[in-house]
């Protein structure tokens, strides 16, 4: 999937495949105007994504193709284990999680579960939660807790669900409930930004001692056009939105309000998987030794100071 910005590039890209192909197909030697285009490609790569907007940078958060909390979950952990329901209502495809190995580590895994394509999006429902995929994920923290392991989650949503049967469901009953128990857990909670972090949503999992996120990912009280909606009744000034509400990686670092911002791969997460899942799987290695060092008071108090001080640097 193309996005707008990427336009001019993949233009140039087709060039060189053009050029390529001929040279192939009639002999005919281009190596040098290849090897010209080739530069002038990484150079403009390297300038697109070394200046994106807040916009472009919620583009790239949504792209179909960056991994999901299933493909994080397929390269970087052995043996896991899915379970399902809420044990109150019923499952919800939005929100997986499970028990799983991490480095030889027992550990609970748990994320918003977007599609890569349309048919898969709405059997996920785009990955916004339902009253039961906060209480699944609940669920698990407890039991993680119970059986002393440390909790992974990934968030990727725009937000809870907002229809009509999440409220009469107790949507948001389900999310404070998340907020509270999450900050008194006596283990080792990592989140992990992966995409989208929008509004109740990405807040159910993401009370954590290490708040972590991608390059090109976005984290904020509301999605850009629900913002726009609110503040100006009209959801086309999303761009307008996003440059506003501070929802960029850069953003909430400066204002303490994450802890380490992870590089991407030139062109983003989808571009280079291997890439990709090295520069998460590092990151998250180094912080688990680290918190695992911890006693529960520590964990508790550290969590708790984290949330009391955001906001006030930058």
């Amino acid at each position: 999937m193309a996005l707008d910005f990427e336009r001019p590039l993949l233009e140039l890209e087709a060039k060189i495949e053009e050029l390529k192909r001929f040279t192939n197909e009639k002999g005919i030697d281009f190596s040098e105007e290849i090897i010209l285009l080739e530069k002038k490609s990484r150079d403009m790569k390297e300038k697109i994504y070394s200046n994106l907007d807040p916009w472009q940078k919620v583009q790239i958060a949504r792209h179909a193709a960056r991994p999901n909390s299933r493909d994080y979950i397929n390269a970087l952990f052995n043996d896991f284990l899915e379970m399902h329901g809420d044990r109150l209502y019923g499952d919800d495809p939005a929100v997986i999680g499970g028990i799983a190995r991490y480095k030889g580590i027992p550990v609970t895994v748990i994320g918003h579960l977007k599609g890569h394509d349309t048919k898969e999006n709405v059997q996920r429902n785009f990955g916004m939660s339902h009253p039961e995929g906060f209480r699944k994920a609940l669920r698990l923290m407890k039991q993680a807790e119970k059986f002393s392991r440390p909790i992974i989650c990934f968030i990727d949503t725009a937000g809870a669900y907002c229809g009509m049967g999440a409220e009469e469901r107790g949507q948001g009953e389900a999310i404070a409930k998340n907020l509270m128990v999450m900050a008194a857990l006596r283990i080792p909670i990592i989140s992990v930004v992966i995409g989208e972090g929008g509004s109740g949503g990405a807040l159910a999992l993401g009370v954590a001692n290490k708040i972590l996120m991608q390059e090109h990912t976005i984290f904020s009280v509301s999605s850009p056009e629900a913002a726009a909606s609110i503040l100006w009744k009209d959801g086309t000034k999303a761009k307008e939105a996003a440059e506003a509400l501070n929802i960029t990686a850069q953003d909430l670092l400066r204002m303490g309000i994450i802890d380490e911002i992870l590089p991407e791969p030139l062109g983003g997460a989808h571009s280079d998987l291997t890439a990709t899942y090295q520069i998460v799987d590092k990151s998250l290695e180094h912080n688990l030794k680290e918190l695992i060092k911890k006693t529960q008071e520590e964990l508790v108090e550290s969590r708790y100071r984290k949330f009391r001080t955001m906001g006030q640097t930058g």
